[in-house]
């Protein structure tokens, strides 16, 4: 009867239901994700970068103690290199046991979702991978593509931890 109880698609279990949202931008397109994962949303700042990362690692930085490993979601992403400019922010993220900090354009601002505004993420093809999307919501004319943005950062192929947290 209700859609967490259909099992046929496999992002039920990373659906997003009902919540508040910190809005960016990367490129033309609008991301959400959820505004409980958020420690702090900083101006970009120099990076120290380490040796054999890969690409979508910018480096790390110094957070009051802690080093924070810095990922371009631009380049994660495919959406080519951003230009670093007065708007370019961290968005420092609290993920258990992880702090991470990810590069986007900009932050556009939190907005609160009913689970009436939220889809879904639509089938795509095997090659493309839909698993770090919570869905698509809705605001008004707006399209946001929500990720699970905890899923996504301690995932394997993001080399940020050693062992894979699902």
């Amino acid at each position: 009867m209700t859609q967490e109880n259909q099992s046929t698609s496999s992002l039920d279990t990373g659906r997003a239901g009902a919540g508040e949202f910190l809005t960016f931008c990367l490129g033309a397109e609008e991301y959400g994700i959820e505004i409980l994962k958020v420690q702090e949303i900083r101006g970009y700042d120099a990076v120290t970068t380490i040796a054999n990362a890969p690409e979508f690692i910018k480096g790390v930085i110094n957070l009051r103690g802690v080093i924070v490993p810095i990922v371009d979601l631009r380049i994660k992403f495919g959406l080519g290199r951003a230009e670093y400019n007065q708007f370019t922010v961290v968005i420092v993220l609290n993920l258990g046991s992880r702090v991470v900090g990810i590069v986007v354009d900009s932050v556009s601002d939190v907005l609160t979702l009913e689970a009436s505004r939220i889809k879904d993420a639509p089938e795509f093809a095997s090659s493309f991978d839909t698993r770090y999307l919570m869905g698509i919501g809705s605001v008004d004319e707006r399209m946001l593509i929500l990720v699970d943005i905890q899923r996504l950062m301690l995932s394997s192929d993001m080399a940020l931890v050693d062992e894979v947290v699902e």
